[in-house]
């Protein structure tokens, strides 16, 4: 498979003479999480429908799996989630799902019965879906999505409007997709904190223009996320952060508190290193501006 699984360059999308999309780029990696983020109106659902075939581009070039020929091919190696689920209220899950492997033609009927337990509701038996919570109907969308086991997902807010249990039901389901069926994912939400929590990589969307594409190392940089740490010796942490772990991207903080603006997804060794040392380790956990402080930051004046 391609590295690159979505590509699009200088989209552009208008209805009659208004512009809602402008020289809009993307590229999503095989097997990443990346987080369309910016607030309703932006375009982010026109950007997924494009990606659907839902609506046609009016200016821009558009690449999945890395051919921009046989596009509809390539998009039965995906599935969509725009704007909400498509579930019939009267059906239970189990019957929901049946529905989609006969219209997918999905031979696999123990497929149901694998969907329904990652989701959470394989207890649900014969409760009509109309009976669900929001978060049940997500999930069982998400569920119907992943069913003919799609290379791609396309998610338009999948947690628009949960509380926050939902929430987080809903970003776990998301991450074992990634992690142990190996889906690449593109997710758009205006919860920006969600997001920061979730994906590998982000593009910032306002207006229907791009702002930035980065990854979430990158974010942590641009954001000067750090790693807060505390000791009962000071000194001596300087002292081992810089000869034994080779840290010198760091600040001392009133005397008492130590920044640490590199090796973040490293706080396991940075803590054995400092514990072998001998320190006993008060605070050790990441901080900084997050991805909504950041956004806003970028955008500025922009939003309404």
């Amino acid at each position: 498979m391609a590295d690159n699984v979505i590509t699009v360059w200088g989209l552009c999308k208008s209805y009659k003479k208004q512009e809602v999309l402008h020289d809009f780029s993307l590229t999503v990696e095989c097997g990443h999480i990346c987080g369309l983020i910016g607030p309703n109106g932006a375009g982010k659902t026109t950007i997924m429908k494009i990606l659907a075939g839902l609506f046609f581009q009016t200016k821009g070039e558009l690449e999945l799996f890395g051919s921009s020929e046989n596009l509809d091919d390539s998009r039965a190696r995906m599935s969509f989630m725009i704007e909400q689920p498509i579930i019939a209220g009267s059906m239970t899950a189990r019957q929901n799902l049946e529905y989609i492997r006969y219209l997918r033609g999905y031979p696999d009927e123990k497929r149901i019965d694998e969907i329904l337990e990652l989701v959470g509701l394989a207890n649900t038996g014969k409760k009509r879906a109309n009976k669900f919570s929001l978060g049940m109907k997500q999930r069982l969308g998400i569920g119907m999505a992943l069913l003919p086991k799609p290379e791609i997902m396309v998610l338009d807010e999948p947690v628009n409007g949960l509380d926050p249990e939902g929430i987080v039901e809903v970003r776990q389901l998301i991450k074992r997709m990634q992690e142990e069926w190996g889906v690449t994912v593109l997710i758009s939400s205006h919860l920006l904190s969600e997001l920061s929590e979730l994906c590998t990589d982000f593009s910032i969307i306002s207006h229907g223009e791009l702002i930035e594409n980065l990854s979430r190392e990158e974010l942590l940089v641009k954001c000067r996320g750090h790693i807060a740490l505390q000791t009962d010796d000071i000194n001596k942490t300087a002292a081992v952060l810089e000869d034994k772990l080779q840290i010198s991207d760091y600040k001392v903080i009133h005397g008492e508190e130590i920044h640490i603006f590199e090796r973040l997804g490293d706080i396991p060794h940075i803590s054995k290193t400092l514990t072998d040392s001998g320190l006993v380790i008060t605070k050790l956990n990441e901080e900084g501006q997050n991805l909504e402080d950041y956004y806003l930051e970028k955008v500025g004046g922009r939003n309404e």
